[in-house]
């Protein structure tokens, strides 16, 4: 007899939003999702992708077992006997090379899961191990080291709830989840805040859903953000609409800032961005006249040329109007699941942005605030010689797709003596692997919100809006016959097999008896401003206000100030304002080349995942490149013809989709799709591999080695349109 449908609440662990879902579960198999409308941070939103968990847990395409690669293909393997054998040709090739020969690097989908990060990093700190590497050194690596150069404000940011203005760089939270409005339930948020009056100003090259709503929208050419926020900085100090009491006190570097943007004029601003002169200014004297508000950038600036200096511009900009908590404000998170956080009205000291902790082998690279450069891990697996990688743990990501300069990393990933894939399915990087094994899904372990408070540490990010936590039980066990294990689990059992002791969040593990999910949770969370055991009493999620929790005045003879005029940034402010200006804009302008091919986000998809999942590919599978409809016009292309899309290092296809919120000369495709270059004709199933286009030896940024990944230069020609029947 069938179970009666039983509802249980949990967090959404599709992306990084955490979203607080309801979950139908008949006959022990989730069966519907929807937002939880008793949830106090979400109140009841949740997107197309989560409402998808179930198709996600049951996909004919999920792996529920350990697969080996073997002459025949990949095989299914028992977990335990995976695990024995990486662990024997792990110890062999540390002992042959070194622990130096070993690499994890961990993305998108290790995000949701703490315990598994947290695990991977105590068992390359127990194998001696620095390469480490993570996803957000490839998309905005310029976030941190924009803080370590321009300093982070103790007390932290203004919140959006209460701010009149907000200004967002390439940025498009309603879709993308981030970059400046609040993530969780960013559509209400923003609805709300313009009911109340709150002036947008968005700086993009399409008109997104923010863009739709702004009071103003510079359509600007690709990759001239830096031009414009210099010219904005240029507008605010000219004008005298800075806040003159604030940078007199806490600010140095001024003079050097008002050299270096004063040839940023707006007629200057005006001709090499193509933005209008009128909405130049109106856009610097609204944000600058305006009682709160902050600017906050997007990946995609992240990822155009000098997004580094985007990023400081950005911070910038925020502190000539002194954007940041003063002392007696409240703190809008003091944190719950992470010990308490008192924030000072004051300048923290500035940490290193590079040049410290390990030395890479290629390109005078080091490690730097945004974590070692996962650009130059394909080199360092085929650059032979000492300290050269051998082995690769990919963890919850797919860098076939994700890396820059897809055929060096395909090259790379055929070199390796051991590749290992934590993956669901059998992904581009999958295929590739000598194992992949799959873990369980969001559903099927506990879960905690900690991780997206730890975002404030991450940039000039905040995290959750509100001190809110939640934890989640185990909600569904995996498919029957499945052979699944918890990403901590393969690290715990590695290092059990290889003889190491792990300390994890500060405590020796016992090595003998494997603790539990929760007893992870518990060492993760311990010192926490409400213990977990509190938050568990919540199954709703809950936010947990303290009014006397206020930002504390600066300390008594402190020194320490927020620079605006780096030396670094502002030499490459210099570079900027030197280059030729042209038709074709500022930044390495090529006339060779007709369009600029922009990174974007999809609201069904989120970077390589979902793809497998019909509702969310009703539209298609593949990854479009969406384009003016002057522009097709003038290339005599249609909707659904195939093109070559041409850079100065490869050629990927394409197929095209007439959209006019796309600017004319711009190419709008989204990241991380495609697979090894033997599927390119499948681009109709498969998409195409923006990241080919890019090399890591050119044009990339010699402090985090991100390479250009947007605002390509690239050229569009009819392509064989035969692939369509293919």
């Amino acid at each position: 007899m069938a179970n009666e449908p039983e509802e249980h609440l949990a967090i959404c662990r599709f992306c990084h939003a955490f979203c607080g879902i309801r979950v139908t579960v008949e006959n022990g198999r989730a069966v519907k999702i929807i937002g939880d409308r008793d949830n106090p941070l979400y109140h009841g939103y949740t997107c197309v992708k989560g409402r998808q968990l179930p198709a996600q847990h049951y996909n004919p395409e999920r792996l529920l077992q350990p697969h080996k690669r073997s002459a025949e293909g990949h095989v299914p393997i028992a977990s335990a006997r995976a695990l024995d054998e990486i662990a024997r040709r792990l110890t062999e090739l540390v002992d042959a090379h070194g622990p130096r020969s070993v690499a994890t690097y961990a993305a998108t989908y290790a995000f949701p899961y703490p315990a598994g990060g947290a695990m991977a990093n105590a068992f390359m700190d127990a194998l001696g191990s620095p390469m480490r590497f993570v996803s957000g050194s490839i998309d905005q690596p310029g976030k941190p080291v924009a803080v370590a150069l321009h300093g982070r404000w103790h007390a932290g940011p203004q919140a959006f709830a209460d701010s009149d203005t907000w200004m967002l760089v390439g940025a498009n939270p309603v879709v993308s989840k981030w970059g400046g409005i609040p993530q969780y339930n960013p559509g209400k948020r923003l609805h709300d805040a313009l009911k109340q009056g709150m002036k947008l100003i968005v700086i993009d090259p399409r008109r997104t859903e923010c863009a739709e709503k702004a009071l103003i929208h510079l359509q600007c050419k690709p990759g001239e953000d830096p031009t414009i926020l210099a010219g904005i900085a240029n507008i605010i100090i000219g004008e005298k609409l800075y806040d003159e009491a604030f940078m007199q006190a806490e600010v140095e570097g001024f003079e050097a800032l008002q050299a270096a943007v004063a040839p940023f004029t707006p007629a200057y601003v005006a001709r090499r961005a193509d933005v209008p002169r009128d909405q130049l200014l109106a856009a610097a004297r609204t944000f600058a006249g305006a009682r709160r508000g902050m600017t906050t950038a997007g990946t995609g600036p992240n990822m155009a040329p000098r997004g580094t200096l985007t990023e400081y511009l950005v911070l910038v900009i925020n502190t000539l109007c002194g954007r940041w908590l003063r002392a007696g404000e409240p703190m809008p998170n003091p944190f719950v699941l992470l010990p308490e956080r008192r924030g000072r009205a004051q300048a923290e000291p500035k940490p290193p942005a590079w040049g410290y902790g390990e030395q890479l082998r290629v390109r005078d690279l080091t490690d730097n605030a945004g974590g070692l450069s996962a650009a130059a891990l394909a080199d360092e697996i085929l650059l032979p010689g000492e300290g050269q990688v051998k082995a690769l743990f990919s963890i919850g990501g797919n860098p076939m797709t994700a890396w820059p300069d897809q055929l060096k990393t395909h090259q790379a990933m055929q070199a390796l003596k051991l590749n290992v894939s934590l993956d669901i399915k059998m992904s581009a990087t999958a295929k590739m692997a000598d194992y992949v094994v799959p873990p369980k899904l969001g559903l099927e372990a506990p879960a905690i919100s900690q991780p997206n408070e730890g975002i404030w540490f991450y940039g000039a990010s905040t995290g959750f809006p509100e001190p809110y936590a939640m934890y989640q039980p185990k909600i569904v066990d995996p498919p029957g016959g499945s052979d699944l294990l918890e990403e901590w689990e393969v690290f715990y059992g590695l290092a059990q097999r290889m003889g190491l002791e792990l300390t994890f969040a500060g405590e020796r593990l016992d090595m003998h008896s494997a603790p539990s999910t929760d007893a992870l949770f518990e060492l993760l969370c311990r010192g926490s401003r409400i213990p977990l055991d509190e938050v568990k009493q919540h199954p709703h999620g809950h936010i947990w206000n303290d009014p006397s929790i206020t930002v504390l005045p600066k300390s008594p003879d402190w020194t320490e100030k927020l620079d605006v005029g780096n030396p670094f940034m502002m030499s490459d402010l210099a570079e900027v304002s030197s280059e030729p200006v042209t038709d074709h804009g500022g930044y390495a302008a090529d006339m060779t080349f007709t369009h600029r091919l922009v990174s974007r986000r999809l609201n069904d998809v989120y970077n390589s995942s979902g793809r497998d999942i019909p509702k969310l590919v009703r539209n298609h599978r593949y990854n479009p490149a969406f384009m003016n409809p002057n522009d097709l016009e003038a290339l005599d292309l249609h909707a659904g013809d195939v093109v070559e899309i041409s850079s100065d290092h490869a050629t990927i296809l394409g197929v095209v989709e007439e959209a006019d919120d796309v600017r004319p000369g711009v190419v709008s495709m989204a990241h991380s799709f495609g697979d090894a270059p033997e599927f390119d004709r499948k681009v109709f199933t498969i998409g195409s591999n923006t990241g080919r286009l890019t090399s890591v030896e050119r044009d990339y940024d010699p402090r985090t080695g991100m390479p250009r990944m947007s605002a390509i230069p690239v050229n569009i020609r009819r392509g064989d349109q035969r692939i369509a029947r293919e």
